[in-house]
């Protein structure tokens, strides 16, 4: 808690630690036990008006400061971030319940996102070429899209937050943020960093709050705001789109996940257990990439199966700052509730326990790592995300079959497959209506790599080349070919 004093606790507004309108405030508990951790500052409608007043007032000036200079801040927060990685680490597992060597891992890839754009500031490209028909010349530009409003989940609290604010910053744009309520201490804690690595006030303004709703559509209506990057629901992601459009706002919408995990018979089992364990347990499974669905072809299931559940088995639950413990609490109760209904109804359905299925006793919300087999291609399981360390497995005879099925979801984020054969990786690649693949390997998100989905899993990318472009506009210029 070092990196977030009782003065970073409030709303940064204009460069200005403050309180919320009225002095409002509310409570971040632990997960681990339910306990208060802090008390942050509750944002009201007229603070978020302020903080988006701040932003717009220094969008220009911002906008003309030079790309280097804004690459060297990234550097800079990059550099402060790894000094106190140990510090972040353990404030992320104290708020969101991850274990704090799975925060480290967190620290590291959410601070590359710092790194990437660092470098991609000075590396913003226009064209010049000679029209095709002769007599003139076309000269391309890009430009800073403007003041944006980033709201952020509460699974990922650094890394969630770096993938939007560092564009932004690189591109030379000003910003609103609103961090998850759940988990808004990570974020505090980088606006300070931000602010040591000498970003200008009111380029960065943070409203941490309750009014989430509240906030978005009195924000979205001002004319004044021009890009809004949302990560979280589907159905909250379709309300926002549908709020863009009278000041018709550039979006980006990372959403929902419903990814399939596919074995097939000619796999490395021991290579796609060791994948699936990364796949589903990454963050507990609260990740919208994380492994929702295993498909196992019919002649490699129950070995995989076992082979899994004696992985899962062996994990140890508890409070993520403890020494030996592998899966931390999930982050509310209503969570726990939601991952056990699943995994209930799976069983009503015909799924076999293998592993797991229980809740322990409290304190805290936590759940068993869990393996189901024989799971019902329908089960109410392998449509919602599950959002929790449970592992579904269902068979199938053929790859047709698997794809058929894989893709058998309005969701397009995530997906993985293991085989060995590489004329399979090919058509896998083309076939998967997914934003992302993943061939023989449970890890796919890299900050040089575009992350991003497809169908009701949203639109638009972070991460990678394609990143920054979501932060720029472009002009074009005609120019006579004597000019």
């Amino acid at each position: 808690m070092d990196l977030v004093g009782p003065q970073q606790r409030g709303l940064f507004i204009g460069g200005t630690w403050r309180e919320a309108e009225g002095g409002e405030d509310f409570a971040v508990l632990d997960p681990a036990d339910g306990s208060v951790l802090a008390r942050v500052a509750d944002a009201s409608v007229n603070d978020a008006i302020e903080a988006l007043d701040a932003a717009v007032a220094v969008q220009e000036e911002w906008a003309r400061t030079a790309p280097r200079a804004r690459g060297e801040i990234l550097r800079g927060a990059f550099e402060l971030i790894n000094e106190r990685a140990d510090d972040f680490a353990e404030l992320m597992s104290l708020e969101m319940g991850k274990t704090v060597a799975e925060a480290k891992g967190e620290v590291s890839y959410g601070n590359e996102f710092f790194r990437w754009f660092s470098e991609e500031a000075v590396r913003i490209h226009g064209r010049w070429m000679q029209a095709p028909a002769g007599g003139s010349r076309l000269l391309t530009v890009k430009k800073p899209v403007g003041p944006c409003f980033f709201i952020t989940p509460w699974n990922f609290p650094l890394a969630m937050g770096t993938r939007k604010i560092g564009p932004a910053i690189a591109a030379g744009c000003t910003m609103v943020v609103k961090p998850a309520e759940l988990t808004p201490l990570t974020m505090l804690a980088l606006a300070q960093v931000l602010t040591e690595a000498g970003l200008p006030e009111g380029v960065l303004n943070l409203i941490p709050s309750t009014r989430a709703a509240e906030l978005s559509k009195a924000l979205m209506e001002d004319d004044r705001l021009r890009k809004v990057s949302f990560t979280g629901s589907t159905p909250v992601g379709k309300i926002l789109v549908r709020q863009s459009a009278d000041q018709l706002q550039r979006m980006s919408m990372e959403l929902g996940g419903n990814a399939p995990f596919l074995v097939f018979e000619d796999a490395d089992l021991d290579a796609a257990v060791e994948g699936a364990m990364v796949a589903k347990m990454r963050n507990m499974g609260e990740a919208c990439t994380a492994a929702n669905r295993f498909l196992v072809h019919q002649d490699v299931a129950r070995e995989f199966a076992q082979k899994l559940a004696d992985r899962m088995g062996r994990l140890t639950v508890g409070r993520g700052q403890d020494d030996g413990v592998d899966v931390g609490p999930l982050i509310e109760e209503k969570a726990v509730e939601s991952v056990h209904q699943l995994v209930t109804d799976a069983i009503h359905d015909g799924a076999t326990l293998v592993t797991g299925g229980t809740s322990p006793d409290g304190p805290g919300f936590f759940y068993q790592p869990t393996v189901l087999v024989d799971v019902h291609p329908e089960s109410e399981i392998n449509s919602h995300e599950i959002f929790g360390p449970v592992a579904p497995i269902s068979t199938f005879a053929d790859e047709e079959e698997a794809v058929r099925r894989a893709n058998a979801t309005e969701y397009g984020l995530a997906s993985y497959a293991y085989t060995r054969d590489l004329a399979r990786t090919i058509r896998l690649a083309e076939s998967l209506a997914y934003g992302m693949v993943g061939i023989n390997t449970g890890l796919i998100s890299n900050p040089a790599a575009p992350f991003g989905g497809v169908k009701s899993s949203g639109f638009g990318r972070e991460g990678g080349f394609e990143g920054i472009e979501e932060y720029l506009d472009t002009t074009y210029v005609a120019l006579p070919a004597d000019h």
